[in-house]
Order: structure tokens, then C-alpha cells, then sequence
């Protein structure tokens, strides 16, 4: 019986493959640092070492860059929900997931959400790339909020989208870069004290 030989791809293109991962990354770290607005095309060819018309042939503008990014980002998001653990809570995913985000975000690693009126959300809402991730990650937490609503771990009163968009607002909260400038806390102490306050709320208990 014949078999097929996995196709092999070639050293130039594992070369533009490698060199894409790291403009991707660059850009990453870009926003995370500087958000959309302030990064330039300029900054990202230099920080990965190329010229800028050698970055235009993979990317041909600084919205497709930041796009690119944040299709990596979500791509991530959605195979660290893959992982969890099937046995594992409603409650418990939703913290995992906001725990993963917080680590991310004080790694430098979580890119600034777009504005309402950025070009870079009109790119990405023209990314199906973007979009279908983002929906897949939308439905799948919010079934999970919705179970632990039912299950009494997250309070039923408020509206499955707004919890929805509270965690999703983890993702650039400047609490995080707050406490870690006061140097009081750990990176895991810091993540600790926000997934509370996020979780069960600033009200006292036992009254």
C-alpha cells in the first residue's frame, strides 16, 4: 500500500513563517505597551531587526499588523479554553479563564482593546478571522456564565452580556499596573486580589 509524504515546506518559507511570528509578537508586545494609536510601523520594523519595506510585504498596513495580532491573541484565547479541564466547573473555568487573561496582560503580552471609533476596530470587524474567534469565545463563556448562574456561583440578577463584558474588561484593567508600581505586591498576588474583587465583589459578608 503507498503511503503520502507529509509535504515539506521549504527553508525560505519556515523563514517568512519565523519572521511573521516575530513581527506578530513585536506587535503584540506594541500594543500592549503603547495601544494602537501611539504604535508605529516604524517602531515594529525595528524592534524585529528589518526594513520597513520588507514588513509591508508581509503586512501591508498598520491596521492589518494590529489585526494580525489580535487574530494570534484570540487564537490562544480559544485553545487555552480547549484545555481545560471537561470535569471542571462553570465557576471554575470563568476564573481560570480571567486568571490566564490578568498573567497575560502583567506579561506584557495582552494587546489594549480597540476604541469605539478606532480604525483598528473597523479592521477587525471586517476580520472574519477575528470575529468568528471572538464569537466562539463570546458563546462559550457565556454558557458558562449562564450555568453558573443557574447553579447559584455567580449572582442571577445581573444579565448574562454584562458579566460577559466585565470579564472581558480584565483584559485591560489598569488595576493591574496600578498595584504592580506600588511593589507591594507579587505578580500572583496581585492576579489573587483582582480575580476576588472581580469574582465576590467589594461588599463585606456576614452582615
Amino acid at each position: 500500500m503507498a503511503t503520502s509524504n507529509p509535504t515539506k515546506v521549504s527553508f525560505k518559507a519556515q523563514m517568512l513563517l519565523a519572521r511573521e511570528d516575530a513581527i506578530i509578537q513585536s506587535v503584540n508586545r506594541l500594543l500592549a505597551e503603547k495601544g494602537f494609536e501611539a504604535m508605529t510601523v516604524d517602531e515594529v520594523a525595528a524592534d524585529v531587526g528589518i526594513a520597513k519595506a520588507s514588513l509591508y510585504k508581509h503586512f501591508p498596513s498598520k491596521e492589518d499588523l494590529a489585526g494580525a495580532a489580535m487574530v494570534s491573541v484570540m487564537r490562544r484565547a480559544q485553545a487555552f479554553l480547549d484545555a481545560l479541564p471537561a470535569q471542571a466547573s462553570a465557576m471554575e473555568k470563568l476564573r481560570s479563564v480571567v486568571q490566564w487573561t490578568l498573567g497575560l496582560k502583567l506579561a506584557g503580552e495582552m494587546p489594549s482593546l480597540p476604541s469605539q471609533n478606532s480604525k483598528l476596530r473597523t479592521t477587525l470587524m471586517g476580520n472574519k478571522d477575528y470575529m468568528d474567534g471572538l464569537m466562539d469565545v463570546s458563546d462559550r463563556l457565556g454558557a458558562w456564565i449562564e450555568v453558573a448562574q443557574a447553579q447559584g456561583a455567580l449572582n442571577p440578577k445581573f444579565p448574562p452580556i454584562a458579566v460577559l463584558y466585565t470579564l472581558y474588561a480584565r483584559a485591560c484593567d489598569p488595576v493591574l499596573e496600578f498595584l504592580k508600581m506600588g511593589e507591594l505586591y507579587s505578580n500572583d498576588e496581585i492576579i489573587a486580589l483582582v480575580l476576588d474583587t472581580c469574582f465576590d465583589g467589594l461588599s463585606a459578608r456576614g452582615r
